[in-house]
């Protein structure tokens, strides 16, 4: 058994493992071993919960179901936007005013106490929430004073200040189309027409 124990330790190719092999316990133990680093990992999960979209209406939208009064106004009136515009931005705080547009196509008279375009082209209508139509200044008087401006026409409720102010306005309702460079109500009407029937191809142009 040495014999052969040493004839092994002896081949240059076994002799590292038989080393290792044939060593006694104490030398087994005490050899060095091999020193592995460990990396430490923290992990750490991170959970977000989805966000929803916000969705922020325009806060005339907002208090549509609020509204008083309505205005019937003609958008495609130059001079009559500018008013508009105004009073749209006063109502923001207030939401008492619905504008609605006679010359847009998806005006309903049968929404608007029966009043057709031609009607409220004449001058302008305000409709109250419970179907009281006003027109001329008392219109006007009744829009300003749901947006905090009653004072300015305030005036307009006493004679002989009331017959004045409705004349002039009168005046300005029959040539409002020559003086902002528009057709005759005739010719808009025809165009209208056209438009809804088909027969014009200009949009542009039959939009008056």
């Amino acid at each position: 058994m040495a014999s052969c124990r040493g004839a092994l330790q002896r081949s240059p190719l076994l002799r590292p493992s038989l080393t290792y092999l044939f060593a006694s316990p104490s030398r087994i133990v005490g050899l060095p071993r091999p020193s592995v680093p460990v990396s430490r990992f923290q992990i750490r999960g991170k959970y977000s919960e989805p966000k929803l979209e916000e969705i922020t209406l325009p806060k005339e939208d907002l208090l549509s179901n609020t509204w008083k009064v309505k205005m019937l106004y003609d958008g495609e009136c130059p001079l009559c936007m500018r008013e508009v515009k105004m009073l749209r931005e006063r109502n923001k705080v207030y939401g008492t005013i619905r504008f609605v547009d006679i010359s847009s196509k998806n005006y309903l008279p049968e929404e608007n106490q029966g009043l057709d375009y031609k009607t409220v082209m004449g001058k302008i209508h305000a409709i109250e929430s419970d179907g009281t139509i006003y027109t001329n200044v008392e219109a006007f008087r009744r829009l300003y004073e749901e947006v905090g401006l009653g004072w300015i026409y305030a005036i307009t409720k006493y004679e002989p200040i009331s017959t004045m102010a409705n004349l002039v306005y009168r005046i300005w309702a029959t040539y409002r189309l020559q003086l902002t460079g528009r057709p005759s109500l005739e010719k808009i009407l025809e165009s209208k027409n056209n438009l809804t029937d088909g027969t014009c191809n200009d949009d542009k142009v039959c939009k008056m």
